[in-house]
């Protein structure tokens, strides 16, 4: 009996062992787990905003993951795309840290995803500002006239062919567009000022597309500090309480036709089949 109660202890000891050491490796690794930083790129022209916009919710919500790095290297694109990621930061930041890296070029739209993340961080030559919208309206009308093409137009209203690419357009039309282009664009100041928490008055005198260098943006309130994307991740480190290196963790996205095709495939595209479309972009022609 003495002998094989002593079997019994040892297997309980054995097997004691063994479940504490399980759940302390749970623990550990559960720790571990929790102590990530998500790493969100934002690279070229903003194109469209589902794959952002579901990359950043996906990162709030998951508990493991404590900060987000928001790198930046885009020179702006669509209005609406923009403003859906710019909301989409705001909401993350309201649950917890979102630091922007600005890489060489976070300009226009590119700033304007920036405002509402709780510390912006450029590196010094980094080219940002740009505050302001654009509108591009092709007239080829010349050209169908070479080719012997008429364009018959059947509306509704008078300026149901508002910016038409196949006639000049008219004084009341570019006093409309233009209303229009300082209506979004003092949203896009109103942006700045909340998110830099700056006078709105302020914020008008940044507003007249003039690019800065990300030093000069330091020097007017437009970010927070200089640094690399490193810096940033420390930083979103630090503000979630991580003590130490963290794990950044980044979603592989699966490239589409367009990112094979190129990042400047659908503005080469735009000029042959040209439209009107309000742009938070800074290209300028010379860069093209």
């Amino acid at each position: 009996m003495t002998a094989k109660r002593g079997c019994f202890i040892v297997v309980v000891v054995v097997v004691s062992l063994i479940v504490i050491s399980g759940i302390i490796a749970f623990f550990k690794k559960e720790l571990v787990v929790a102590e990530r930083v998500a790493l969100v790129r934002v690279v070229g022209p903003i194109l469209q905003a589902e794959d952002i916009v579901r990359e950043i919710r996906r990162h709030t919500k998951d508990t493991s993951i404590l900060a987000i790095a928001l790198r930046i290297d885009s020179p702006g694109g669509g209005v609406a795309a923009t403003q859906e990621i710019y909301e989409e930061v705001k909401r993350a930041a309201v649950v917890k840290p979102v630091i922007v890296s600005m890489g060489g070029v976070a300009a226009s739209g590119g700033l304007y995803i920036a405002l509402p993340a709780s510390k912006i961080i450029a590196n010094p030559g980094t080219i940002t500002g740009s505050i302001g919208v654009m509108m591009k309206a092709p007239n080829i009308e010349r050209l169908m006239d070479k080719l012997g093409i008429e364009m018959d137009i059947v509306k509704s209203g008078v300026h149901k062919d508002m910016a038409s690419v196949f006639r000049e357009m008219g004084e009341e039309e570019r006093e409309i567009l233009q209303g229009v282009i300082e209506d979004v664009h003092e949203q896009f100041i109103e942006a700045v000022s909340k998110g830099r928490e700056m006078p709105i008055e302020e914020a008008r005198l940044l507003a007249d597309g003039r690019v800065f260098s990300g030093r000069q943006a330091m020097e007017v309130g437009l970010v927070d500090a200089l640094g690399c994307l490193r810096h940033a991740i420390m930083v979103a480190a630090e503000a979630a309480g991580i003590v130490g290196e963290p794990k950044v963790v980044t979603i592989k996205r699966e490239p589409t036709i367009l990112d094979l095709l190129g990042i400047n495939f659908l503005e080469k595209m735009s000029r042959i089949f040209p439209r009107a479309e309000l742009k938070f972009l800074h290209m300028p022609e010379a860069v093209r």
